[in-house]
């Protein structure tokens, strides 16, 4: 589809953001990246996601489609080469549960880690923990998620072993514990080294004064 035209609208902190651009690049798109000011955000982004008024949002040939695993089963299914879905039903369909389950399950408790205190933040990082550990069942051996390749499921979890680990150094917790998930914690840190993926990270230092920022207003708000 040497003709696509293709644009994506993201934050450079966004981690579903990042999903869209991952999956861009395993299938070789070439497209057109428009930062968005998410305190501002633009009347093009207003106009092609005015149900949501937020990113990532994919607009291929004028056609404008949000949310970051749709996006991804979309470009999946147009561009054919490289498949990031499995080509069983039942495999699909396990592929969708387990990402769903990472948002959830994974997200909420490890976001209520980030901005509770006390025994609610202590339940919320033990919650996170037992989840993570629930999510390591589904790599069943194998070095990817999506078996012996990027797939699907590696897509959309992997940028938890960036925000989780900024999570624990912000907020002091555990939450990826090495020892309790060994294989999980193993399989972040060799996916967010694999060359591809590494490209489109952003600055790890950036994120880290982003998020401590982030949690600040969020504590602040809640006194």
């Amino acid at each position: 589809m040497a003709e696509d035209k293709v644009q994506l609208l993201g934050y450079w902190g966004s981690p579903f953001a990042l999903r869209v651009k991952w999956a861009l690049k395993l299938k070789g798109i070439q497209y057109e990246y428009l930062e968005e000011d998410l305190p501002n955000k633009s009347p093009m982004l207003l106009e092609l996601n005015p149900v949501l008024k937020k990113v990532p949002v994919l607009v291929h040939n004028g056609k404008p489609l949000a949310e970051s695993l749709v996006i991804i089963e979309y470009i999946d299914e147009t561009w054919t080469h490289n498949p990031l879905m499995p080509k069983d039903p039942y495999d699909r369909a396990k592929a969708r549960f387990w990402a769903k389950f990472a948002d959830e399950k994974c997200v909420p408790a490890t976001m209520s880690s980030f901005t509770k205190s006390g025994e609610e933040k202590e339940k919320a990082e033990k919650e996170a923990r037992e989840n993570f550990k629930t999510l390591e069942s589904a790599l069943e051996g194998k070095p990817f998620f999506g078996g012996e390749g990027i797939g699907f499921l590696d897509i959309a979890i992997g940028w938890l072993g960036i925000w989780a680990r900024l999570v624990e150094e912000i907020a002091e917790v555990t939450l990826i514990a090495d020892d309790y998930m060994p294989v999980l914690s193993k399989w972040f840190k060799d996916f967010l080294e694999l060359p591809t993926i590494k490209e489109a990270l952003p600055p790890r230092d950036k994120l880290l004064v982003h998020n401590k920022g982030f949690r600040e207003m969020l504590m602040g708000g809640s006194t």
